[in-house]
């Protein structure tokens, strides 16, 4: 299913993979692929789960594709959905060497690279992106049996994306931060730029929960929430329907693309 608001087009394609295409044709993709979501290979691991379907993905067509972190890294889905002049942003703390995956190197991507770090922006002629901190909170409960965060601090990045005069803020693998005060979009202690459209991850598990983002939906007061990441697997099995509902009584539009 394809969600338009304010005449941009999104498509959650599985998994953490957006795509977005502004009134003028420019396309973006955010964190492309893994567990076959592109390839076609992707089955739930509970029957009828709220998911988009995996297909066998190659349009090619981005503008710009945006990576946050190695989990998210998957070099056969950035050439999936990248035509080859693309702008490929990728967070610096990517490294392919410390992935247990096959995954082709990032300096051996037949793309323009241009690797970014936390609070750094890249001007576009349709817009900018920001990177924006992501990470999980080592005394919350988003960590492994020794006690290290899932994603601890500078291991990856969310993204603010300006695009044809839109704000689209993906927080990435995330616990809800003090940093979002400083976004430069409004929450309910700062007053800036409004939020266009919301797209948290929900899954819990290894991220802020839907109800943290319902939470954090509430502060930014952005035009439309899109829930992603969830529901892939087992562990990020989560009730969208409830999300859904939770945002909307907080008077703030919300939409499910699991079609």
């Amino acid at each position: 299913m394809t969600v338009t608001h304010d005449d941009v087009t999104f498509d959650w394609l599985g998994y953490a993979t957006l795509r977005i295409e502004t009134p003028d044709g420019f396309v973006a993709y955010l964190d492309p692929g893994r567990y076959g979501v592109l390839t076609g290979e992707w089955m739930p691991d509970t029957d009828d789960i709220a998911h988009p379907p995996g297909t066998d993905y190659d349009l090619k067509d981005g503008d710009l594709v945006c990576v946050t972190h190695n989990h998210h890294y998957d070099a056969d889905g950035i050439q999936r959905v990248a035509h080859e002049d693309a702008t490929v942003v990728i967070y610096d703390g990517v490294d392919a060497g410390s992935i247990d995956r096959d995954v082709l190197a990032v300096d051996e991507l037949p793309h323009d690279v241009t690797r970014i770090e936390t609070d750094e922006q890249l001007d576009l002629d349709s817009g900018s992106v920001r990177a924006v901190p992501a990470y999980n909170d080592p005394e919350g409960p988003h960590t492994n049996a020794d006690g290290s965060p899932f994603h601890p601090e500078g291991f990856g990045c969310g993204y603010l994306l300006t695009l044809d005069g839109r704000s689209i803020f993906w927080p990435g693998d995330s616990d809800v931060l003090d940093e979002y005060e400083n976004l430069g979009v409004s929450t309910s202690t700062s007053e800036s730029t409004s939020l266009s459209v919301f797209v948290p991850p929900i899954g819990g598990s290894f991220t802020m929960d839907r109800r943290e983002a319902a939470d954090l939906a509430a502060r930014f007061d952005p035009d439309l929430v899109l829930p992603i990441h969830y529901n892939t697997f087992d562990a990020l099995e989560t009730d969208s329907s409830a999300f859904a509902a939770d945002v909307a009584r907080r008077g703030i539009p919300v939409v499910l693309d699991e079609a």
